[in-house]
C-alpha cells in the first residue's frame, strides 16, 4: 500500500506518496525528477547512487524510501551552488577529474561524508573509503588528487 513519505531534500520539504520498501533513488529521480543521482548497479556496489541522509552517505539504489521519512537527504545538487561550490566540487574541476561525469555523484558524496567525519585523513585512509567506488573512464588517480586537495582544504 502506498504511503505518503515527507523529508527534506537538498533544503527543501517534499513529499512522495509510494510504497514504502520502493528504492529512494526511484523517489529521487522518477517521482521528484532529479538527473543526481545516478542508476548504476543496482546493487549498492558501485556508488553512482549514493545520497547523504542526515550526513552519512547511503546508497539509495538499496535504501528503502520510508528510510527517508522525517530526515535531512542530500544529493550532490545540494552538497553545494555554483556560487559557493562544495570543496570536493572545487577540487573535481581543478584536477580535471571528469571524463563522462557518470560516477562523479558516488565519488563526491561519499568523499563528502567521509571527510565531515574524518577532516585529518591519510591517503591511506581515503583510499580505504573509496574503497568499491567504480570509474569505468579510469580517473582513479585524479580523484584521489581531488579529494586529497579537498581535504587540505577544508582542514
Amino acid at each position: 500500500m502506498d504511503t505518503r513519505i515527507s523529508f527534506e531534500l537538498d533544503g527543501q520539504t517534499c513529499a512522495v506518496t509510494a510504497d514504502p520498501e520502493m528504492p529512494l533513488l526511484y523517489a529521487l529521480r522518477d517521482d521528484l525528477g532529479l538527473d543526481n543521482p545516478r542508476f548504476g548497479c543496482g546493487l549498492g556496489q558501485c556508488g553512482a547512487c549514493t545520497v547523504h541522509i542526515d550526513g552519512q552517505a547511503v546508497r539509495s539504489c538499496i535504501t528503502p524510501v520510508s528510510a527517508a521519512e522525517g530526515h535531512k537527504v542530500t544529493t550532490l545538487a545540494g552538497l553545494g551552488t555554483p556560487d559557493r561550490p562544495h570543496p570536493l566540487q572545487t577540487a573535481w574541476v581543478q584536477e580535471e577529474v571528469p571524463q563522462c561525469g557518470y560516477c562523479t555523484n558516488g565519488w563526491i558524496m561519499t568523499a563528502a561524508a567521509y571527510l565531515r567525519a574524518n577532516p585529518k585523513a591519510t591517503d591511506d585512509q581515503i583510499r580505504e573509503a573509496l574503497t568499491g567506488l567504480k570509474c569505468r573512464c579510469g580517473t582513479h588517480m585524479a580523484v584521489l588528487r581531488a579529494v586529497r586537495r579537498a581535504a587540505d582544504a577544508m582542514g
